[in-house]
């Protein structure tokens, strides 16, 4: 059998199994041995049903049936009840003042269930158990877990596959069994370089295939499991390292740094530069002062500082003049800054900072949005902006007269022509991709600087790997004069008291956001009704109770643009003091008069994402509070949320987060494309450098990885599983 070869050929396969393995995307040998077991199962841990006696503490898998609810007998407690059985037998299974958990299990389900063994009148049952559904039973279930003389089985684990409608992990065990017995891996080639397994003690492809399908132990396991983690970074390290190369390959403007502008520029702020603020603002100056594009990551807290860095990059950028076809400085006209931002909300905020910014400069702003086009200043005045249209502003930005355009994804389309672009700042676009990256670049092989910024705190390891061709810098100071936010975490039934405390803030005039973790109320005809709250549900109760006196408004992501920014709007001028939404105001939304901010549900949301939201009531010298409303009550949740009180910075929150919660709980993680296992590596700061180590090095000495064929098919093979455009 060979690792190309066709499964339906290798293997009999039925209608459903093939439909399954597509949907798997497994159509070769190869692709069966890269189906990699989800987690292994200790046979030990397993008790048989016809063993199970009254006051055990059981952990028992099998199929569970004839689920229900009712109530208890001559009582109104909600009970659920059902059965689950292996192959020695069945056991009646029941759980008191939990009805809900009938509707969350389904009929002839595979199960885990732990729990304790109670008498009951009619026989022993399962009380109260705690259950995990599984993706299929246990490799033959009966004779793993025992002996041809009838004893126990022991040993370390079986693999469990993910499996879906039409093919079991049980299948696959023992497809998998085939290919090893007809040592197809023979004659295996690696294709990570020999030295660098040595060097980080990693088994090689062949080893490492079977260690992960058929472990002895779980060391054999584990190395495996490290060695697929660091060849997953690995891979995307040298993909990014590459795009890297190629875009430095270019030509860029070079911009002077002047010392004395930029200081005279920063005393227009409002407030004292922070000395990672300055720090920052030296670093890209230095970047851009250079022949070939910078490509950089600036990561900072919401209100750290970062469109001032961005401002004052722009501001040096504009100052410059461009040159002429002869190489030599012209005496007109000025190089150019795109400024995108991910929303027109967004977008419109920023054009009035940069306004602020360069209103005592003969510079023109434009802005350019789905729902229209502006300019600052006026001709009829001079302190404001005025409406144009779209082909008069393309027109002045393709001639150079419009210096800065601001806006959203319009601004980089086809139709949008600028002069002499030399900076592109992104807000929160940091996942702008290479083939975009590209289509700035001029026929001359020009290309302009490149600054992404984003305000999601993102762990150093998934920083690394993921913007592996961007360079890194961190704001992780707030300015001089801002308090720090009160943060409390509220148990329900410190609820109405919250809420009086609330209230003192919005007769000072102050302002509240509402977070909810849904938009509308689940329907319980088509999903399970948990006690959720929703945005539109909670604006209604709100109305009717606790704030009657009180404006408020509504806002999530299946608004229209045009109704999002009418609720923005009154909100921003006070005429809604109160805002229920959902996450949709994670990102850029920027009231300075909004002081308080409640997050319902918060144990349903990352540690990362709550700081991000509790960021938006930071915008002012106003005392701030946050407050926390969890309804679970586990000792484990409520810790996690307390760590909200202690850290002072996002990104040491999403560190955090990652630890506990791991790289299933990472807000946007699965968005990349990246596999669990490699999910597993950016835990891992060590292996994450190592790989990007050995990347640079790589792509340094052989850009297009000649000398490693068998490496450049990997890697064009994994990164085109991964979703970075």
């Amino acid at each position: 059998m060979e690792l190309g070869d066709k499964l339906e050929e290798k293997f009999r396969l039925d209608i459903n199994q093939k439909k399954a393995l597509h949907r798997l995307k497994i159509f070769s040998v190869a692709d069966l041995l890269g189906h990699f077991p989800v987690r292994y199962s200790d046979i030990s841990e397993i008790k048989n049903i016809a063993e199970l006696i009254p006051g055990d503490l059981a952990t028992v898998y099998g199929k569970v049936s004839k689920l229900k609810t009712k109530k208890a007998f001559h009582s109104k407690i909600p009970m659920a009840e059902g059965e689950i059985e292996d192959l020695s037998g069945a056991i009646k299974i029941t759980w008191f003042n939990q009805a809900y958990l009938a509707k969350m299990i389904k009929n002839d389900e595979n199960v885990k269930l732990t729990g304790k063994v109670t008498q009951g009148k009619n026989g022993i049952y399962l009380a109260n158990p705690e259950f995990e559904k599984l993706p299929s039973m246990p490799i033959d279930m009966h004779d793993t877990l025992f002996k041809r003389d009838g004893t126990k089985n022991t040993g370390f684990s079986y693999p469990i596959y993910t499996e879906t409608r039409g093919i079991t992990s049980k299948w696959f065990y023992h497809a998998l069994e085939k290919i090893f017995k007809e040592h197809t891996l023979d004659n295996l080639e690696d294709y990570i370089p020999d030295d660098i397994l040595k060097k980080y003690h990693l088994p090689t492809l062949k080893t490492s295939l079977v260690w992960i399908h058929k472990p002895k132990n779980k060391d054999d396991a584990q190395s495996a499991r490290k060695r697929f983690a660091f060849e997953e970074v690995f891979c995307i390290q040298l993909e990014r390292q590459h795009d890297k190369f190629e875009y430095r390959k270019n030509k860029s403007f070079q911009i002077k740094k002047e010392t004395k502008e930029v200081q005279n520029f920063l005393k227009r702020f409002p407030f004292e530069p922070t000395n990672s603020q300055k720090k920052s603002i030296e670093i890209i100056l230095n970047d851009m002062e250079r022949n070939f594009p910078m490509s950089r990551l600036l990561e900072g807290d919401v209100g750290s500082g970062k469109t001032a860095v961005a401002a004052t990059a722009s501001y040096l950028t504009v100052q410059q003049r461009p040159l002429n076809k002869e190489g030599k400085i012209q005496t007109f006209g000025n190089l150019q800054v795109a400024y995108m931002a991910p929303t027109e909300i967004l977008a419109t905020q920023h054009f009035e900072s940069f306004i602020e910014y360069f209103k005592h400069l003969p510079i023109n702003i434009g802005l350019i949005t789905g729902s229209g086009c502006r300019k600052f200043p006026s001709k009829l005045n001079p302190n404001g902006w005025t409406t144009i249209s779209r082909p008069q502003l393309l027109k002045w930005v393709a001639n150079g007269e419009i210096p800065i355009l601001i806006g959203t994804h319009a601004l980089i389309q086809k139709t949008v022509k600028f002069k002499n672009l030399a900076l592109v700042v992104i807000d929160e676009q940091h996942r702008f991709g290479t083939m975009q990256r590209r289509k700035l670049v001029r026929k001359d092989n020009i290309a302009p600087h490149l600054l992404s910024m984003t305000a999601t705190p993102i762990p150093r390891t998934l920083a690394l790997t993921i913007y592996g061709d961007l360079d890194l810098s961190l704001l992780d100071e707030m300015p001089a004069g801002r308090k720090e936010i009160i943060t409390e975490i509220i148990t329900p039934n410190k609820r109405e008291n919250t809420y009086e405390k609330i209230k003192l803030e919005l007769k000072a005039g102050r302002q509240l956001y509402v977070i909810c973790p849904r938009i509308f109320e689940a329907d319980p005809e088509k999903e399970l009704a948990l006690n959720v709250k929703s945005a539109e549900a909670e604006a209604k109760i709100l109305k009717k109770g606790v704030f009657k006196e009180y404006e408020i408004g509504i806002l999530h992501s299946k608004m229209s643009k045009e109704k999002k920014e009418e609720v923005m709007q009154n909100f921003t001028l006070g005429k809604i003091n109160i805002l229920c939404a959902t996450s949709v105001v994670e990102v850029g939304v920027n009231v300075p008069n909004a002081t308080v901010i409640i997050i319902e549900g918060a144990e349903r949301f990352g540690l990362a994402q709550l700081h991000q939201l509790r960021g938006r009531v930071i915008r002012s010298s106003h005392q701030a509070y946050c407050y926390i409303f969890a309804e679970a009550k586990s000792e484990k949740t409520i810790a996690r949320l307390k760590a909200l009180k202690t850290a002072k910075n996002g990104f040491k929150l999403a560190e955090l987060d990652l630890t506990l919660r791991g790289s299933g709980g990472l807000g946007g993680t699965k968005q990349w494309g990246i596999t669990d296992l490699g999910m597993e590596a950016i835990k891992n700061i060590k292996m994450v450098e190592a790989a990007r180590a050995e990347a640079i090095h790589l792509i340094g000495e052989d850009p297009e990885l000649t000398k490693y064929p068998l490496l450049k098919a990997k890697v064009k093979q994994k990164t085109s599983e991964f979703h970075f455009e």
